[in-house]
């Protein structure tokens, strides 16, 4: 069995949650001007809230996405598994399927060739994300395979190209079936690289 590529092995390695959380909170900061500290405050100032409520009166203030689910954290607490690093993360995704593990590593160095690529760990699965969006998705989804997700608007099913029901995200239209990483090969390599062009 393949030996895991070391994080550190990897140019775009997976971000810690902290890292995720500072590039969140400049998102809030450039779209209200103002941190998560103050908004925290605000929030606290509210009382006895509850999460729906909390979430409209954010709305309203024009805090959406990734922003408002910080600041609803910060208010009701953060999941176990935000708090674990990002290693933690994947080790825990391949803990039952370790033969699986090799196919993710030789993704992400594959992705590492294609540019500017930041690549996220999940609870579940691992993003790659442009400097504009996310492009793929990476899934232990079985015990005997890893899907690779892609975003490639306007390309059909088809050939190795399969359906995405369910894999992840909406944005995530097309799959390809990976057992090995010697199923990660030039085709495979292409269509990566042609969500990366489509997504930056």
């Amino acid at each position: 069995m393949a030996k895991p590529v070391p994080t550190d092995a990897v140019r775009s390695r997976p971000r810690t949650w902290l890292e995720m959380r500072e590039r969140i909170e400049q998102i809030l900061e450039r779209r209200t001007g103002e941190g998560v500290d103050v908004w925290a405050a605000r929030v606290a100032a509210l009382g006895d809230i509850d999460e729906t409520h909390l979430r409209s009166w954010l709305t309203e203030r024009g805090i959406t996405g990734y922003p408002q689910m910080i600041l609803v954290m910060e208010r009701f607490g953060y999941p176990d598994y935000l708090l674990a690093s990002a290693d933690e993360l994947i080790d825990g995704q391949y803990t039952d399927r370790p033969q699986l593990r090799p196919v993710l590593d030789e993704l992400l160095l594959r992705a590492a060739d294609l540019g500017e690529v930041d690549v996220q760990a999940r609870k579940t699965y691992v993003t790659l994300v442009t400097p504009k969006r996310t492009f793929a998705l990476i899934r232990a989804t079985t015990r005997d395979r890893v899907d690779l997700g892609l975003r490639l608007p306007g390309v059909d099913v088809g050939g190795r190209l399969l359906a995405a029901p369910r894999l992840g995200n909406d944005y995530v239209n097309v799959r390809i079936a990976l057992q090995t990483p010697d199923d990660v090969d030039d085709l495979v390599v292409d269509w990566l690289r042609k969500a990366y062009a489509a997504n930056v």
